[in-house]
């Protein structure tokens, strides 16, 4: 793991003890701090009774503490947590600012910070495959992976990859990242800030943090990113700004998982940002091709009968959607859940690549209205009803494709688990040799 100095003898209240914040308290607990730690979990408060006093740092006397430290899920608006901080005159910060305070004690390296609404990970994991084959040590964490505290310090030359929400941005005060990059800005994760200007504020603020002499980088022409990008070029602070919003990059029918209008964004934004750490295109191009993807991502997860079954369990909105339906042209689409909006707007201009639609979960019957008179529909309810009716009607060069436009916390615990019972279904109708079965072209 990650220790430092830096928190030699220093007091921090630690709530929530799951993945990040265990990480904290390891990293905080073998560094020398003074610790206080609470979970709503008595197994977990039991775990760390030999490292922590237990107790409820909203009940605790916490003037003497350096930090609350808390988990990018606890809301910090109009919480209880941030009206006792406020009076105990303790910042709150999670565990990317805990990183942060540490960087001087670390061998010398750099830090890329990758921030949006949609194709952070995809994005971040590329740009660490691409330092990877590079032959760059290079760790990825932040929002994809493991805790970046918990991982073991790169060597000289190394480069941390971090994916970061705006809940991570939130908690942290000081991370400089040597390359820094907004991918875009959607309405998103409204219900923890006073707005859509609120949210792309949050993306923004990682620019604030930025060094002059650091490279930031926007990816996309939408209202708000170009907002940020523009309102740092007035700011006059940062030297080396990019914006890849118009940029092209040829090769992309080459890239077997980075296919659609979206990935090749993302492909562009992590070529911008691996040449401004002085990657080349001799090694950069070859690490796009040999990309596997990340699971629940525009995922090739089987191929019977001609067809391809593609998992994108993770796009949770239509502006995640829209450009998956963009990638293939005959598509057969798996749709709904919780649904985080009434339209599907950003998915209209692709409504041609679509051969017929299938919908599940609470969603189902708006969708149904929003897509009856454009596109063939039917109303499915269950992932393994719409898996068997989309391949028994899809023929050889089609592709079934999930890609919910949607939450998944109707049906499911998360993205990954509607992923997996996608994965189900799918090997159950191969098994079954169900698929082209509604046009009499089963597989052989």
């Amino acid at each position: 793991m990650i220790v430092s100095p830096a928190f030699a003898g220093k007091r921090y209240a630690i709530l929530g003890l799951a993945r990040s914040g265990m990480a904290a308290l390891e990293c905080l607990h073998a560094s020398g701090a003074e610790l206080l730690a609470w979970d709503n979990r008595e197994e977990l408060r039991d775990g760390v009774a030999d490292k922590a006093i237990i107790a409820d740092p909203l009940t605790s006397d916490l003037r003497s503490y350096d930090a609350i430290v808390v988990s990018p899920g606890v809301p910090l608006n109009g919480q209880p947590l941030t009206r006792k901080a406020a009076e105990d005159g303790v910042p709150i910060i999670g565990d990317i600012e805990l990183f942060a305070q540490a960087r001087h004690s670390l061998p010398p390296h750099r830090v890329v910070g990758i921030t949006g609404t949609n194709g952070k990970s995809t994005t971040t994991a590329l740009v660490h495959h691409i330092l990877a084959s590079a032959g760059l040590p290079t760790v990825m964490g932040g929002n994809i992976g493991l805790p970046i505290l918990s991982q073991e310090p790169l060597p000289e030359g190394g480069v941390y990859v971090l994916e970061l929400s705006s809940y991570q941005i939130d908690l942290t005060q000081s991370l400089d990242c040597d390359v820094a990059l907004l991918l875009n800005i959607s309405p998103d994760h409204l219900d923890r800030y006073d707005g859509f200007d609120a949210y792309a504020a949050a993306k923004a603020r990682l620019f604030d943090m930025l060094g002059s002499d650091h490279t930031a980088i926007f990816a996309s022409n939408d209202e708000k990113t170009q907002l940020a990008l523009h309102g740092l070029r007035d700011l006059g602070r940062v030297q080396n700004i990019v914006d890849t919003s118009a940029a092209e990059l040829a090769g992309q029918a080459d890239w077997p998982s980075l296919q659609g209008p979206h990935n090749l964004q993302n492909a562009v934004a992590a070529v911008a940002t691996v040449e401004a750490l002085g990657i080349s295109e001799e090694q950069w191009r070859p690490a796009l091709g040999s990309f596997s993807g990340l699971a629940h991502r525009m995922e090739r997860i089987a191929e019977a009968g001609g067809v391809l079954f593609v998992n994108d369990s993770k796009a949770t909105n239509p502006a995640s959607t829209g450009p998956a339906l963009g990638a293939y042209p005959k598509i057969h689409w798996i749709l709904g859940g919780l649904p985080k909006s009434d339209t599907l707007a950003e998915c209209e201009p692709f409504y041609d690549h679509v051969v017929s639609a299938y919908t599940i979960g609470e969603a189902g019957p708006l969708f149904g209205k929003l897509l009856a008179d454009k596109i063939p529909v039917e109303s499915c309810e269950m992932m393994l009803t719409a898996v068997q009716r989309a391949a028994a009607n899809a023929r050889p060069g089609d592709v079934v494709l999930l890609s919910p436009a949607c939450a998944s916390f109707d049906q499911f615990r998360d993205f990954e688990a509607r992923g997996e019972c996608f994965r189900t279904a799918v090997k159950s109708v191969i098994e079954k040799n169900l698929i082209g079965t509604a046009i009499g072209e089963a597989t052989p």
